[in-house]
């Protein structure tokens, strides 16, 4: 199983900035490591669905974001750690929330939280005003 550990949350004023961090150790069934799957963050919706946040593909060169989102928050990873990360600039008030990291067993980028495999237990992330 892989398991995932973010960090990096904590209270923050609107305007500043924080990287959340996700670590994976282990492998999925079928025998890939979080190293060689996509990786995405999301975090709650109003309706308690989970709501995309950044993706980001295998290698790094693929990208995607949720429009609310893009020019303020960058995903990244570094494979020899096997960990992805979400810089995370020009926080506001919205932008509270637990932070969910996930990987899915793909080589592109993923938007739907269906499409996942596992996924980490969060780190809460307070923006104030």
């Amino acid at each position: 199983q892989v398991r995932l550990v973010e960090s990096g949350g904590g209270l923050v004023q609107a305007g500043g900035s924080l990287r959340l961090s996700c670590a994976a150790s282990g492998h999925s069934p079928s025998g890939r490591t979080f190293g060689l799957s996509t990786g995405g963050w999301f975090r709650p919706a109003r309706d308690n669905e989970r709501e995309f946040v950044a993706t980001i593909s295998w290698t790094g060169a693929m990208t995607n974001y949720a429009d609310s989102v893009k020019g303020r928050f960058t995903i990244s990873r570094d494979n020899d750690k096997d960990t992805v990360y979400l810089q995370r600039n020009s926080l506001k008030p919205e932008d509270t929330a637990v932070y969910y990291c996930a990987g899915a067993e793909s080589f592109t980028p993923e938007v739907a939280a269906g499409r996942y495999d596992y996924w980490g237990q969060g780190t809460q992330v307070t923006v104030s005003s």
